[in-house]
């Protein structure tokens, strides 16, 4: 075998915590005392000595809030070494929070530092136009985060200008937390906004902070309220 023929896909070394390998896999540089988080069945490889725990006690406390139907959906990684991630091919987005937050949709998380604070919360002002509330995963301090997205995501700057931009629930990946942010509610047809017909609702957002947007709307089942 001609291994110069496979020579572009050779990882480089390491930049960053967290980084891009290619648009679909995020590669993390794993060291002793720098846990990761992880959604459970995303490891496609590594590099040195990784240790997985599925089930963690901080993610066990959580696993009640995330109703996935999966139990908790995160293991914890710890070690030495280079991790890959992947998610059946979704794009992947590696973002650095420096002291800020950032509102995740649940079934968009990859990764994240396990030193950061993070809670399953309730996306407010949603209720009354969804029928139902909205729950997201708040992550919060500095570190890494990798998302993923179903195409190649538009990043929206929402302290461009003075207009508010508003997202299909449906496509939204995750938004910095001090957007404003309100409801709206609209009669559609299938053809003109989304998908479906009848009552639609979208989010609007507001000041100075970024929203992620994917090219396709989830049809799973997102952290939603009970009932």
């Amino acid at each position: 075998m001609n291994q110069q023929q496979l020579s572009g896909y050779v990882p480089t070394p390491p930049a960053a915590r967290m980084e891009n390998h290619g648009s679909a896999m995020v590669k993390i540089a794993m060291q002793s005392g720098q846990d990761v988080f992880a959604r459970t069945g995303s490891m496609v490889a590594y590099e040195g000595f990784v240790q997985y725990e599925p089930n963690p006690p901080a993610v066990r406390q959580m696993a009640s809030q995330w109703l996935t139907g999966e139990g908790a959906p995160l293991m914890k990684c710890s070690g030495d070494g280079l991790l890959y991630l992947a998610d059946y091919g979704a794009d992947v987005v590696c973002i650095n929070l420096n002291d800020d937050a950032l509102s995740v949709n649940g079934t968009n998380l990859l990764a994240l530092d396990a030193h950061l604070q993070w809670g399953v919360q309730r996306v407010k002002g949603m209720a009354k136009f969804a029928g139902q509330g909205l729950f997201n995963v708040q992550i919060s301090g500095t570190g890494w985060v990798a998302l993923t997205s179903r195409g190649t995501p538009v990043v929206v700057d929402c302290g461009r200008g003075e207009d508010e931009t508003y997202v299909d629930p449906d496509a939204l990946v995750a938004w910095s937390t001090h957007l404003k942010m309100k409801g709206k509610r609209s009669f559609k047809a299938s053809s003109m906004i989304g998908r479906g017909s009848g009552e639609a609702y979208q989010l609007g957002f507001s000041g100075q902070g970024f929203v992620v947007v994917q090219p396709s709307e989830d049809s799973t089942d997102r952290l939603r309220a009970r009932g």
